[in-house]
């Protein structure tokens, strides 16, 4: 399958809009919404365990424990209970869980009351190698975060290993570093796909050069396409990220806000490479156009030299082919001003020679020119 017959049989996630006028604060649960699959991460500088929860009615008394940090990982939205537990043992406001269950919310940080709010957009290629623009909300508090997905695949396998390994800050820096550990991971993922383009763009330049084709504006218009789509996620990632650095919430520690202005210098960095790659698709388009313009010039020209060298021959074959002829054929009346050499011997050859002089002479003058280069 080509990658327009793809493009063509792409569908794109349309998201549930609550209704005009509706009440805010409505948890919203898709119909196809997942079962949810919920895992415990608890850890300390010593101390890694993983355990699988079916639900989290007793978490409120788990999390007490301040000598450990805890992530809360919960992916699945098929669960209205389990948002009403959030809402009356956690505290957690109803705007902020239906911006967790309306996954269309661009990236962005708020500060509550007991615990801090932020959303960040996970880009990855599905089996279709196709981009999946997936939401990951994270409800951050003292010693535990707690994230929400509405699908199980996600790019956040390399923190798993982190905290099971146990190098570096992760163990100790609380569960604000694990929040920017996961934001960080989800921007470095923005880095690879944009190589990707950027590596699918010089091919594309490459086939222009050598045999371009239609697929060429095909493909070029998907990465184009694609280009304006993680656009308009980066910059509010961007804005977020500035938010978190200019917060006075106290669960967000100031080692940690060292890292997010890491995190902040990457986002404008591939900002500045989603706007080099845009620009390399639009030239490439305008090139396509070019070389197709040029291609029809050419054959334009090459049309136009046949039929400057084929007018006079075709004018020459016109006049004697009037056929007006010198004697009436029935009374033999000689007719004045008629054709004197229709009945001429070798005339027929004589015209040939005529005519192929004339061409010859065309020929020379158009290549003198310079038209046959």
């Amino acid at each position: 399958m080509t990658k327009q017959q793809k493009h063509k049989q792409r569908k794109h996630k349309h998201y549930s809009l609550p209704e005009a006028g509706s009440s805010p604060g409505l948890v919203y649960i898709d119909p196809n919404a997942l079962k949810p699959v919920i895992k415990l991460y608890k850890y300390s500088s010593g101390t890694y365990e993983v355990q699988d929860l079916e639900h989290i009615n007793h978490i409120s008394r788990i999390i007490a424990d301040q000598s450990f940090t805890f992530w809360v990982e919960i992916k699945g939205f098929d669960s209205p209970a389990l948002f009403e537990t959030f809402r009356q043992d956690m505290g957690v406001n109803k705007l902020v869980l239906e911006d967790i269950t309306r996954t269309y919310q661009r990236p962005k940080f708020e500060e509550y009351e007991g615990y801090d709010f932020a959303v960040s957009r996970m880009l990855h290629f599905d089996e279709n190698d196709d981009l999946d623009n997936v939401q990951v909300s994270f409800v951050l508090m003292d010693n535990t975060l707690f994230t929400f997905q509405e699908g199980y695949e996600d790019c956040l396998e390399p923190i798993r290993n982190r905290l099971k390994s146990g190098k570096g800050n992760i163990r100790m820096g609380g569960s604000s570093y694990l929040m920017y550990a996961l934001m960080d991971v989800i921007i470095d993922r923005y880095f690879q796909i944009l190589g990707k383009w950027g590596e699918d763009l010089d091919a594309i330049e490459d086939r222009l050069f050598e045999k371009p084709d239609r697929t060429v504006m095909y493909d070029t218009q998907m990465i184009k396409r694609s280009l304006i789509g993680i656009r308009r996620v980066l910059w509010p990632e961007r804005d977020k990220l500035n938010d978190i650095l200019r917060t006075d919430s106290p669960r967000i520690t100031e080692q940690t806000k060292m890292y997010i202005k890491d995190a902040y210098d990457h986002c404008i960095q591939i900002i500045d490479i989603v706007e080099s790659l845009k620009e390399i698709s639009v030239t490439n388009m305008d090139m396509y156009l070019s070389i197709i313009s040029n291609r029809m010039n050419e054959v334009m020209k090459v049309l136009t030299i046949m039929s400057s060298i084929f007018i006079p021959l075709t004018f020459v074959a016109g006049i004697y082919g009037m056929n007006f002829s010198r004697e009436d054929p029935v009374t033999g009346k000689v007719l004045p001003l008629n054709m004197p050499e229709l009945y001429q011997e070798h005339g027929y050859l004589y015209t040939m020679i005529i005519m192929a002089v004339i061409a010859f002479i065309q020929i020379i003058f158009f290549w003198r020119k310079g038209w046959f280069k």
